[in-house]
């Protein structure tokens, strides 16, 4: 759902979308995430107007701790470090960045300072209406049985977004 959401955004914005997830940038090998993330800004700002989105932003962004550090950590600092730079003077760049985490609570605060990652939208699981919306786009090019209930199937999923709701194989929606 995040991913589509930013998605959303770039299209109704116009604009390319580059979209990764934070694991894309963990190496075993030091520097090799902070490459990654140079050359996917490098591309965007091609773009001249972008849209840049990385989810589980948690897996390179969590806070640094001041403790001795193993290979992985140096990578993951790294890579932050690297994201840091490539963030400083959005003002004068096109490129917008999008961030997702499940956990903002472990970011570390030189992401989240103004300037950065500094707006948090909580995004809630979808309201009944919303279940129904997305079964009902899902159900789109589907044949289903004259008695599925769509709006019904939308009541009983409190709770639950929409990749936890799924169609099964014989065309009749289930929660996941």
């Amino acid at each position: 759902g995040k991913t589509l959401l930013a998605r959303a955004v770039a299209g109704e914005s116009g604009v390319p979308f580059f979209a990764l997830s934070g694991s894309d940038f963990v190496e075993t090998f030091v520097g090799v995430g902070a490459a990654r993330v140079r050359k996917i800004f490098e591309r965007a700002r091609k773009s001249e107007r972008a849209i840049v989105f990385i989810d589980e932003l948690d897996a390179i962004g969590k806070a640094r701790s001041s403790g001795p550090s193993s290979g992985a950590n140096d990578e993951r600092e790294s890579t932050l470090n690297a994201l840091l730079v490539e963030m400083d003077g959005f003002e004068q760049s096109n490129v917008i960045m999008l961030g997702a985490t499940n956990r903002p609570d472990v970011l570390d605060g030189a992401l989240t300072r103004p300037g950065r990652f500094d707006r948090q939208i909580a995004v809630p699981a979808p309201d009944r209406l919303g279940r129904t919306s997305i079964l009902e786009l899902h159900a789109t090019h589907r044949h289903l049985d004259a008695d599925v209930d769509l709006v019904g199937l939308g009541r009983r999923t409190a709770e639950l977004g929409g990749a936890e709701v799924r169609v099964c194989d014989h065309g009749r929606p289930t929660p996941g």
